[in-house]
């Protein structure tokens, strides 16, 4: 190569890094680092999202065990804050407790707290399962009758009554033929089992016919 091809490849060295430096305005920033708008290179940082504020109040407790209710969570759980609601799930036939139910304290941070250190906690070897329920998944009906408490019905004495109420001579005819029908089953499974056994018969089942009386039209 000779020596005007030298100087003038040399030359065209000096203008290209010129050009990327008055692209860049700075030495260190890659030719492909372009302005905004015309203004000066800024470098685009990530911005750091901010941690989401807990605000759930309502807890979910599972695996209760059996005779832990309203009164015993309200003593055992009032160690930590301040509890608003409280309400255990319960069959509304019998009134018994369906093992799980749902707890509200004032302080979103209690509440967090109770979450992370209770759950698992072994009581009455049940391990109680505790998840915070987000404020928008809270049903708006969820404390609606927490205070009402269950009266369980007399089911004997509603049987008794049923049993003993005065019927009709149709509805006796009706309750006859089940007990008939419910007989002849049980004779048949007994047969089937392969024992000999001969069952009594049922006293009573036939019921006489209500007998009218004709009066003579003569008869005063």
């Amino acid at each position: 190569m000779g020596a005007k091809a030298k100087k003038s490849l040399k030359k065209k060295m000096k203008k290209t890094r010129s050009f990327k430096l008055s692209i860049s305005g700075r030495p260190n920033e890659s030719s492909d680092f372009l302005p905004l708008e015309g203004g000066p290179g800024k470098e685009i940082t990530q911005q750091e999202e901010e941690p989401v504020k807990n605000t759930a109040t309502v807890l979910y407790v599972g695996h209760i065990p059996h005779g832990f209710y309203e009164e015993q969570m309200e003593g055992f759980f009032k160690q930590f804050g301040k509890i608003k609601h409280i309400r255990i799930a319960r069959n509304k036939k019998t009134g018994k407790s369906k093992h799980y139910g749902f707890l509200e304290f004032e302080n979103p941070e209690v509440a967090k707290v109770v979450a992370d250190e209770i759950h698992n906690y072994l009581l009455f070897e049940h391990n109680l399962q505790i998840h915070l329920i987000p404020p928008e998944r809270v049903h708006p009906k969820l404390w609606r009758g927490g205070n009402w408490r269950f009266n369980p019905l007399n089911w004997t004495e509603i049987a008794r009554k049923k049993h003993n109420k005065e019927r009709t001579v149709e509805e006796h005819q009706q309750m006859i033929q089940g007990i008939v029908k419910r007989n002849e089953k049980r004779r048949k499974r007994i047969k089937a089992a392969g024992i000999e056994y001969e069952c009594p018969d049922l006293v009573g089942f036939i019921q006489p016919a209500a007998k009218k009386i004709k009066f003579d039209e003569d008869e005063d």
